[in-house]
C-alpha cells in the first residue's frame, strides 16, 4: 500500500509535465504562426518546455525507476488530455464560425 502512495505524486508531477509541455505547444502554434517572428516562437517554446519537462523527470528519477514511469505515464494522459481538449476547442470555434 505504501507503494501506491509513494507513485501517486509521479503521476501527479508527470499529468503537470505533460500539461504544460503540451498546453505549452498548442499554445505556441496558435501564437506563432499569426507571428513577426515565428521561428523565435518556435525555438524559444520549444527550448523553455523541453527544460521545464527535463529538469521534472530528472527530479523524479533521482529516487527510482518506478517513480520515472509513472511519471511517464502521467505525461502520456496529459497528452491525450490536451489532444482531446484542443479538438473540442476546434470544433467549438468551427460551429461559432458557420453561425
Amino acid at each position: 500500500m505504501s507503494e501506491i502512495l509513494v507513485l501517486v505524486p509521479a503521476l501527479a508531477i508527470g499529468v503537470t509535465l505533460g500539461t504544460i509541455f503540451f498546453a505549452g505547444l498548442w499554445w505556441t502554434v496558435r501564437r506563432g504562426l499569426s507571428s513577426e517572428y515565428p521561428a523565435l516562437w518556435f525555438f524559444s517554446s520549444l527550448l523553455l518546455r523541453t527544460g521545464i519537462a527535463l529538469t521534472g523527470f530528472y527530479c523524479v528519477a533521482r529516487d527510482s525507476r518506478g517513480k520515472l514511469l509513472m511519471c511517464l505515464f502521467g505525461f502520456f494522459i496529459a497528452h491525450q488530455i490536451v489532444i482531446w481538449f484542443a479538438q473540442t476547442a476546434e470544433k467549438k470555434s468551427f460551429l461559432t464560425q458557420e453561425v
